[in-house]
């Protein structure tokens, strides 16, 4: 192992935590103090992973609107377009103008795998089609109506539709989750699917708007903070509660979990929520 003879123990069980492979593509979030040791860790990568062409180092969180990286070029071929395989299906990106984690696999099938026959489902932050492909994979819905705003993102969600042949299933619309729920897709859905951590909460009255009038599910993605004797699924429970009450009633929070760690006492949670009934159907 070429990090053996230069690194510390405990500095290589850091680099471990902290790079994803995507397709032949690693990031790497290399730590302040390993900060001069980058091309040798990106070296290491491609000697351990040989399907690994290409190795970006994140420098920045995750940010903005189209929730992009910040990345530098490290090593091998320099190119952000990657193509990433995850149960059956394929997804083309670029990691410098959409989002993408494998770190979500799990959640992803997790989902597909809840989704009952025919129902209508709508996925309000696309991105490019992992959670609307593989639920157009694994169940069997009627209808997954997907929407993103950032264009980049969408040009790879229409394309990885066609490659995942879900044409019939997948239909891709391009714009603010608010407008486009409120103008097209009121009272039309069985579920929602909210996996944009930093928006979710402002975007919740709009996810129940498209739910039917009978009710449906929504699952729920956040950022939270947990101090030591905190639990964060917790704290996203409470503070939901707080605004479906005021939206909706005969609401059940019936499941809430961990979805990853993000940072020192950060998590991502999701909560799967059950509405039966509203208090106020037009916003």
């Amino acid at each position: 192992m070429v990090l053996v003879d230069k690194l510390e123990p405990k500095e290589i069980k850091q680099i471990y935590k902290t790079y994803d492979i995507i397709g032949e593509i690693a990031v790497i979030r290399v730590p302040e103090p390993l900060q001069n040791h980058s091309k040798l860790i990106a070296i290491a990568i491609m000697n351990t992973h040989r399907q690994v062409k290409s190795v970006w180092q994140q420098v920045n969180s995750v940010s903005g609107d189209y929730r992009l990286r910040d990345l530098k070029f490290i090593l091998g071929k320099k190119t952000t377009k990657t193509r990433y395989k995850e149960h059956g299906c394929i997804y083309k990106t670029d990691l410098r103008r959409a989002y993408f984690s494998p770190r979500l696999s799990y959640e992803r099938l997790r989902i597909a795998e809840m989704i009952q026959d025919g129902e209508t489902v709508l996925n309000m932050f696309a991105g490019v089609g992992c959670y609307s492909i593989s639920i157009a994979k694994h169940s069997k819905p009627l209808k997954v109506y997907s929407i993103d705003i950032n264009p980049w993102a969408f040009q790879y969600l229409q394309e990885n539709i066609r490659l995942n042949r879900v044409e019939k299933i997948v239909v891709p619309i391009q714009g603010d989750a608010k407008d486009v729920t409120k103008q097209e897709l009121e009272n039309l859905v069985d579920r929602v699917l909210m996996p944009l951590p930093e928006r979710a909460f402002e975007y919740l009255d709009y996810a129940i708007l498209g739910l039917k009038p009978t009710g449906g599910w929504i699952h729920y993605y956040d950022f939270e903070h947990a101090k030591k004797n905190e639990d964060p699924v917790k704290k996203a429970e409470k503070k939901v509660s707080e605004k479906m009450d005021k939206l909706c009633y005969d609401f059940q929070l019936e499941c809430g979990r961990i979805v990853r760690p993000i940072g020192p006492r950060w998590y991502q949670v999701v909560l799967d929520i059950q509405v039966r009934k509203f208090a106020n159907p037009n916003l």
